[in-house]
């Protein structure tokens, strides 16, 4: 939707450009002053659409602004602006981080947070534009019928976006188009448990949370459903969130990260999307602290590619002989599992055919321990431009048996490759999807296309190799070229004939003037 519209992307552009002209330089300090704002016209606006339902509906509704009005959006942005400053930093900010009771993940990562704003006019311009923000997504949900739900979480999805480096230890942020295309490819179904174990902004749960309720309005009223940009079925999740639905999500989605300011911001992002009790909480999931073994059902990750664990902290649960955190969180997520609960994960590739021993162990577990149904290489440019390594999807099930592994060589994500990442009409993610449902491993595989299956004995014959190239059959186009006699021959004719031009411009004369 963003990108089809310009007005709310030049808006969101000059709401960056004024937290930079106000002293606010640092991406991540303005992304969470930025929200703090977005949450408190937010939710105004919740209780306000809540109370008029309760009104209209005759049942008994207590707002959580009940003899605290003046803490609203609506009431405090009409202040003097010196006023306002002091109102929203001394009582507005302190009422948002209780917000949702005293032993909430929330209101607990929420303690150590500072609301910044160095003077009272950046407030002031901050706020007008945050209107003005609204103003075009009600305009988009009336106009375009999308879901404001949906479009208010773009939105929040647009600024984290403009995050344009990575983070500490090879984290960045996963495009959304991938991460919808590892839920249609695993399934996610309502009731299921789902964590993270990498959550950072919580961008893997949330693409978990839409395609459930798309998958829920295309079991009660198919027609509701449109293709989104990237070829995907999608709803406006709204359409389907009633409040047994809603109980039943606030209870399904975990998520974990050792960076306090990514657990405050996916705890923000969850609520903006329309989740009321995230549960994403500030944990090293590869440490002794934690014991969330055999608990989950779907686990989708995009663990950091670099960097390693001191040998002393590693839980004990742990077992390759490593301290590389890119092979250590595969092991993690295959405990985090549930008997027949199944995974999405992106690895570098270079864990597909690594020849140390951690590596050939991670690789015999997914084969022996798992039935490791699918790997998708992906090409290098699909995480540009936080990083050009090469990466793949791994689907596997806990507890089921491999006998052959689907591979697939993606081409094109829908996006340019290099930093740019613009969008382009070539794209292999609906087929990726559409075959991986329809593969069979009984019919003959052609390894001169893009998808097949390789039998477990031959990749155990090539100590576990799972890297794409290794099976693959490239087809060579044949060329021809003339013999060299030919070739010199041609090239002396050439030559005569330069030579020849060469002359007759020599005998021309050059007439006087």
């Amino acid at each position: 939707m963003l990108q089809n519209n310009a007005n709310l992307k030049s808006l969101i552009d000059k709401l960056w450009q004024n937290f930079w002209e106000g002293g606010i330089s640092n991406p991540m300090t303005a992304i969470e002053q930025i929200t703090y704002l977005l949450f408190m016209k937010r939710l105004d606006d919740i209780e306000t659409k809540r109370e008029r339902d309760a009104e209209f509906t005759g049942e008994k509704y207590t707002s959580r602004f009940k003899g605290k009005d003046d803490l609203r959006w609506s009431v405090f942005k009409h202040k003097p602006a010196d006023e306002m400053l002091l109102h929203v930093q001394t009582k507005v900010f302190p009422f948002l981080k209780t917000l949702n009771g005293d032993i909430s993940p929330f209101t607990k990562h929420m303690a150590n947070a500072v609301f910044i704003m160095p003077k009272a006019s950046l407030l002031v311009t901050a706020i007008n534009i945050v209107e003005d923000i609204f103003k075009e997504i009600e305009k988009d949900a009336l106009v375009g019928g999308h879901a404001f739900q949906d479009i208010q979480g773009d939105v929040y999805e647009m600024l984290l976006s403009e995050i344009a480096s990575a983070g500490k230890n090879g984290q960045f942020r996963t495009p959304r188009h991938i991460i919808k295309l590892m839920n249609e490819l695993i399934v996610p179904q309502l009731g299921h448990r789902i964590g993270d174990p990498t959550s950072g902004t919580g961008g893997f749960l949330l693409g978990a949370y839409q395609y459930i309720l798309t998958d829920l309005v295309r079991k009660k009223d198919p027609a509701k459903l449109q293709k989104d940009e990237d070829g995907f079925e999608r709803a406006a999740i709204s359409s389907i969130l009633n409040q047994k639905v809603k109980d039943i999500l606030d209870k399904s989605f975990f998520g974990y990260d050792i960076d306090t300011t990514m657990v405050r911001l996916g705890l923000m992002n969850m609520i903006m999307h329309g989740i009321d009790e995230p549960q994403i909480d500030y944990k090293d999931t590869l440490s002794k602290s934690f014991n969330e073994n055999g608990l989950y059902d779907i686990v989708l990750a995009n663990p950091p590619f670099t960097g390693s664990i001191d040998k002393g902290d590693i839980n004990e649960i742990l077992q390759l002989p490593t301290t590389k955190t890119e092979l250590l969180f595969v092991e993690r997520i295959y405990h985090m599992l549930k008997t027949g609960g199944t995974a999405a994960v992106i690895v570098p590739q270079g864990v597909l055919f690594g020849s140390g021993k951690a590596f050939k162990a991670l690789r015999k577990l997914l084969i022996e321990k798992t039935e490791l149904k699918a790997v998708i290489s992906m090409p290098g440019g699909v995480f540009k431009p936080y990083a050009g390594v090469a990466t793949a999807i791994l689907i596997f099930t806990k507890g089921g048996r491999t006998d052959n592994i689907w591979f697939y060589d993606m081409k094109s994500d829908g996006y340019s490759l290099d930093d740019k990442r613009a969008k382009i009409p070539q794209s292999d993610l609906p087929d990726i999807a559409e075959q991986y449902k329809k593969r069979d491993p009984n019919q003959k595989s052609d390894r001169k296309q893009k998808h097949f299956f390789i039998e477990k004995k031959e990749i155990i014959e090539n100590e576990y190799d799972l890297s794409i190239s290794k099976y693959k059959e490239e087809v060579y186009q044949e060329i021809f070229y003339e013999k060299p006699e030919k070739i010199i021959q041609n090239i002396e004719e050439i030559e005569k004939k330069i030579s020849k031009n060469l002359a007759e411009l020599k005998n021309m004369t050059v007439p006087d003037l």
